[in-house]
């Protein structure tokens, strides 16, 4: 299944307003619905009473100021004081609660999408780049914080005094109020035609600050090669040139978020003095009042200062939307690792069979095809073959990271695609040739993800160590379980790092263990100790070990060699050395 997020398919098709986007962005506040609906209503006073400004100065200039009736003057001055700081306290209260809306849904929206990251199969991470899914998580999460908090409200209020003014307007004189809105349309048509431009330039640039975030992480995770190899000129390199996308993007993206406000005011301006000029005309003809001129200009203000207010929050928006396009992309998303109901099972002594599976990655060549095979419980398996050759792929089938494209996988005869993945990692360990390790201590990683040992004290931990011959291994440590691990893993060896992984398989004695090159970062002598280890694991317990050194698959029952798509019964480790080496020419 192609996973991959930036395959292009995310591109802005939408329509300017994104309605659907908008739609499922605004789901996202359900929960806050009395907080947004406290908010509006502030927002709300805070609107009418700024449009109540205008007509107040209008009257008090028609009724007070022309007819030198001075008292009335300080009244209505009084009450309009009133009324703004009136508004100003409800600005102040839609402010605060939407600040505390979008810190909580920024809080909910990240845990939704780390949620539906750890829902996710494993090849969803082998096609998407960790730094672009934690841009994904912090920064377009943010930009969509930015707007709820910051702009939503604002959007609205614009809004709303954008059709106060009209009405008003429209309502004190109908042909000067037609004529002063006139321009809005022209903005309109500029907003309609340049919008989806900029959510198209906008979600460029978040895709490519994605990849930058990427390559930087990429690159200092891999600093020890860069020193070691004194390639610090590819790093830098690298980083300039994914840099200078970044910058061309950026530059793109606030052209286009800077392109509305510039049109919007040289509109504004245009109704203004279509204003003006309509008005002394009409004062001159006695069809107006200089003080109802003045109450228009003020709503002509009021409607054309909130759409040069508009022209930064539309921007504010399109980020908004493309940065939503890209979070729900991933929340779209659903493992393809489904579990089903369990079919019909015989009884049978394989506790792991292949019916004719065949598999390729997303975008690639096949790489296993119609293979079929059993492994018998209690029986040691070795699976050798040339580098590509398929052996970790079969691994992964067997552990069930993926899905074969045709057969079936059966696990103790059942489907294995019945189980749920609780019951399928009791039943299968995988010790991993790179084990990861999380910070903390050696005991914390060793019983990462085991209920059944993980209350126990370290004396009682000591014994069961003990019991499954694993307490040589611990000696290794200095501090024993008390050992700290950092969190790049480089307090200990990679050796170290292996032994963990080991004990941490073992102790879970799974009904198969599957060993990927497990022992390729230890020394011969350790290599031993695990063997020997290995030997007292219950005797039900099916092994499947994949590596390259002889002394390691010498002792298995059966020997597969996996290339070609092909998985081949070897009858002995000379037939299967020979094939090796053919393989290895064949490649």
């Amino acid at each position: 299944m192609n996973y991959n997020l930036n395959d292009g398919t995310e591109e802005i098709k939408s329509k300017p307003l994104g309605f659907s986007s908008v739609k499922s962005m605004v789901n996202q506040m359900v929960e806050e619905k009395r907080t947004l609906l406290l908010a509006f209503v502030s927002m709300i006073v805070a609107a009418l009473l700024n449009l109540a400004g205008p007509i107040i100065i209008g009257h008090t200039v028609d009724s007070y100021i022309q007819t030198g009736r001075f008292h009335g003057v300080l009244v209505f001055s009084a009450i309009l004081l009133v009324t703004y700081v009136v508004a100003l306290v409800a600005g102040y209260l839609q402010t605060r609660l939407m600040g505390a809306v979008g810190q909580r849904m920024v809080f909910t929206l990240r845990n939704s999408v780390f949620k539906k990251l750890l829902e996710l199969p494993y090849d969803f991470f082998n096609q998407n780049k960790a730094g672009d899914l934690i841009s994904r998580i912090n920064n377009d999460t943010e930009k969509i914080n930015q707007f709820f908090s910051q702009s939503l409200m604002q959007f609205l209020r614009v809004i709303l005094i954008l059709i106060g003014s009209a009405v008003f307007l429209l309502s004190l004189h109908i042909e000067l109020g037609a004529a002063t809105l006139a321009p809005a349309v022209f903005m309109w048509i500029f907003t309609k035609i340049f919008s989806p431009l900029v959510k198209k330039r906008n979600g460029k640039y978040l895709k490519s600050t994605g990849l930058l975030s990427s390559e930087i992480q990429e690159s200092l995770n891999n600093f020890k090669v860069v020193v070691a190899f004194n390639r610090r000129d590819y790093f830098r390199k690298r980083f300039t040139e994914v840099n200078k996308q970044n910058y061309s993007s950026a530059i793109q993206a606030e052209i286009s978020n800077n392109l509305f406000l510039p049109v919007y005011t040289f509109f504004s301006n245009i109704g203004l003095l279509i204003t003006l000029a309509l008005g002394i005309y009409f004062i001159s003809h006695g069809q107006f009042t200089v003080g109802l001129l003045i109450s228009f200009i003020g709503y002509a203000n009021s409607f054309y200062n909130p759409l040069r207010q508009m022209a930064s929050l539309w921007a504010s928006f399109q980020v908004a939307l493309a940065a939503w396009e890209r979070i729900r992309k991933i929340l779209n998303l659903e493992s393809n690792l489904i579990q089903i109901e369990p079919g019909e099972t015989r009884e049978s002594e394989d506790l792991l069979s292949f019916r004719e599976v065949t598999f390729a990655y997303p975008n690639g060549k096949e790489v296993l095809h119609n293979i079929t095979f059993n492994l018998k419980k209690g029986k040691t398996y070795a699976f050798v073959g040339p580098t590509g050759g398929g052996k970790t792929t079969t691994a992964s089938l067997i552990a069930r990271l993926y899905d074969p494209a045709g057969g079936k996988v059966l696990l103790n005869g059942f489907d294995i695609r019945s189980f749920s993945p609780t019951e399928r990692v009791k039943k299968i360990g995988f010790i991993l040739q790179d084990p990861f390790l999380f910070g903390g201590t050696i005991r914390e990683n060793i019983l990462y993800g085991n209920e059944e040992f993980s209350n126990l004290t370290n004396e009682a931990l000591h014994k069961v160590f003990f019991e499954s011959g694993l307490e040589t291994l611990l000696q290794r440590f200095e501090n024993g379980f008390e050992t700290k691990v950092n969190v790049t893993g480089e307090s200990i060896s990679l050796g170290q790092k292996q032994l963990v992984a080991f004990m941490r398989a073992v102790l879970r004695k799974p009904e198969l263990l599957i060993l990927d090159e497990a022992t390729a970062n230890i020394d011969t002598m350790t290599e031993k100790l695990l063997d020997e280890i290995l030997h007292k694991t219950p005797a039900q317990t099916t092994k499947v070990i994949i590596a390259h050194r002889l002394n390691t698959i010498a002792n298995a029952d059966v020997i597969y060699f996996v290339n070609d798509g092909m998985v081949t019964r070897a009858g002995s480790l000379a037939d299967a050395m020979d094939l090796l080496m053919k393989g290895k020419m064949a490649n």
